[in-house]
């Protein structure tokens, strides 16, 4: 899988870099999506992984209630 956008990047990469089939294969993501993170953040292994950690990371709700005032 090839991109069809260019980027520039002006960060260093940081880890070892992804191919976007790569990225793609290991999140198990539909093309358009694989393409518009690689594309905007860049082919960091470290920084993508992250960044979809981050993604799946779902709160629950005592997480989002815990400083709620009880009644």
């Amino acid at each position: 899988m090839n991109t069809q956008r260019a980027f520039e990047r002006r960060r260093q990469v940081r880890g070892v870099p992804y191919s976007l089939a790569e990225f793609q294969k290991k999140y198990s993501l539909d093309d358009g999506m694989a393409e518009d993170l690689f594309i905007r953040f860049g082919p960091s292994a470290i920084e993508l992984d992250l960044l979809m950690k981050a993604k799946r990371r779902a709160p629950s709700f005592s997480e989002l209630t815990k400083d709620m005032p009880h009644r």
